[in-house]
């Protein structure tokens, strides 16, 4: 890790998990962990301007390589200045690889060793992406944070498609890191985080830990998880994998988004998350509240006067009550999405705070049996 750009330090540790509160530090700021990263995919979190996300509690941000590298094209993202001041935000960003596309749209694309041809889902064209290409984009982009290219197995799959997976997705880390190191990236502030696969094979996992860590990189990823598999799966994964990572170097999981997934992961040592969840919800006008997820479309608000959550903060709880958002839902109207959004963005960095702040007490069991009892996601 180049101590002059990157670092991570433990400030506490749950004595109940393997839990721990701490610091990433970025070219760009620093990252209060653990932590939740709201999706810009395409260099935008739906709905909320830069600075409403900052008032939210947002810290990083997670953008989309390959999306970014159809439109409007990372070369011309780095002519206009690069992402941060692309899309006005000041703070650190992550930049997916592309790996998540090689599963997304399997029926748009083709695998084999040297990478992925895709057929673009803007207008049909071919796209070629492999381990190069995906380091040199995300390094045109300029994210404090860029991550390996990787296949991820889909689902359902036996365990030699998983092995395979991994497998390749070693040999594609080897590349990405030679590139990586070829375009001196760390040094001009940007880190490389490797991922690791192996679905819900405990020793498949073990063994992916055992071939990422081998190089030495700021930061490791849990990925293939929330491909559609169980909960249970989900944490075998999680348990086999974070555990195992350096403890000195931040651990994320990746695409995994709710209070119950959180605390399951925490508790095994995971430091940051991203995912669409919050934005999704608000965007079909579901709310994420100290009692529960509730569909604001439902007839039982057409009447409450009362706010989405009087334990919220956030500013739509402070201004609009139920019976209005109701109203804005049922009529189509944008500003529905845009408060839920709001809500629901804030309500994670919530969490997450107070998360950070019951691992300093040695309270986090506590938190979890208050946050999660009431409300079942």
């Amino acid at each position: 890790m180049s101590a002059a750009t990157f670092g991570f330090s433990v400030h506490a540790l749950d004595p109940g998990s393997q839990a721990r509160a701490g610091v990433f530090r970025t070219p760009h700021g620093e990252v209060q962990t653990p932590a939740f990263m709201p999706v810009g995919t395409r260099a935008t979190v739906k709905g909320l301007l830069p600075e409403q996300l900052r008032a939210l509690g947002t810290s990083m941000l997670l953008c989309n390589a390959y999306h970014l590298q159809l439109r409007p094209g990372a070369a011309l993202v780095r002519e206009l200045g690069g992402l941060h001041r692309f899309m006005g935000w000041d703070g650190p960003i992550l930049t997916d690889s592309g790996g998540f596309q090689v599963f997304s749209l399997a029926q748009l694309s083709a695998i084999d060793d040297r990478g992925a041809t895709f057929h673009s889902h803007i207008d049909g064209q071919t796209v070629r992406v492999e381990p190069e290409s995906s380091i040199e984009c995300q390094a045109l982009l300029g994210a404090d944070v860029a991550m390996a290219f990787d296949q991820c197995p889909a689902l359902p799959a036996d365990r030699t498609q998983v092995e395979q997976a991994t497998e390749r997705t070693h040999r594609w880390l080897e590349r990405c890191v030679l590139r990586h190191r070829e375009l001196g990236c760390e040094s001009r502030g940007q880190a490389l985080f490797g991922i690791v696969q192996g679905g819900a094979f405990e020793d498949l996992r073990a063994r992916s830990v055992e071939a990422v860590t081998r190089h030495d990189l700021v930061g490791y990823a849990v990925g293939g998880v929330s491909v559609g598999e169980s909960r249970e799966d989900v944490l075998r994964a999680v348990r086999a994998a974070a555990p195992r990572l350096p403890k000195d170097r931040p651990r994320y999981l990746m695409g995994v988004g709710t209070p119950r997934d959180f605390f399951d992961a925490i508790e095994q040592g995971i430091d940051l998350f991203d995912c669409v969840t919050p934005t999704r919800h608000g965007r079909t006008h579901q709310a994420f509240t100290s009692t529960g997820v509730l569909n604001l479309r439902q007839a039982r608000f057409e009447r409450d006067s009362g706010p989405l959550d009087a334990s919220c903060d956030c500013p739509c709880c402070a201004q609009f009550s139920r019976a209005y958002l109701r109203h804005l839902a049922r009529a189509g109207e944008m500003l529905a999405a845009i408060l839920l959004t709001q809500h629901n963005v804030r309500f994670f960095h919530a969490l997450m705070e107070r998360v950070r702040a019951a691992i300093g007490r040695g309270q986090l069991a506590q938190l979890r049996q208050t946050v999660l009892a009431p409300a079942a996601d």
